[in-house]
């Protein structure tokens, strides 16, 4: 079966439930706020023959690029979040790129998935969830 390719530009509709996940990472109140009001854009570069993929979020704040292949374990710098690093592994469930980060913090990771021109992100940290969805730049 043939895995989505998740290249592409998308820019953020909608979101929700983001200054609770962030409270569950320990980020503190003025850059929850300043967070909760950014407008990212995401470029995705994803090669489905090697299963390479870098991400880039793109805000007017500060700016995020992960580079991983999926199924195989990275330590990820998360210090621009929330001063942490972990370990991740990015792995495919069914059309869903689900990612797990082994770390300080329990049951954090996040899962993409694709619904015709959006793009979808659920992130977690201790059973709480946020959600974001991007549309796909023409």
């Amino acid at each position: 079966m043939t895995k989505p390719n998740y290249s592409g530009t998308y820019h953020m509709v909608e979101q929700e439930n983001v200054d609770a996940y962030l409270t569950g990472l320990d980020v503190n109140v003025a850059l929850r706020k300043i967070v909760c009001m950014l407008k990212p854009t995401k470029e995705i570069i994803h090669d489905p023959e090697t299963g390479a993929v870098k991400i880039n979020t793109i805000t007017t704040f500060k700016n995020f690029s992960m580079d991983f292949n999926i199924g195989k374990e990275f330590t990820e710098d998360l210090r621009i979040v929330d001063g942490r690093t972990c370990q991740t592994t990015v792995d495919w469930d069914g059309d869903k790129l689900v990612c797990v980060q082994r770390g300080e913090k329990e049951g954090r990771g996040w899962t993409h998935w694709l619904e015709g021109d959006k793009l979808h992100l659920e992130m977690r940290v201790q059973g709480v969830a946020a959600k974001q969805v991007f549309k796909k730049a023409e």
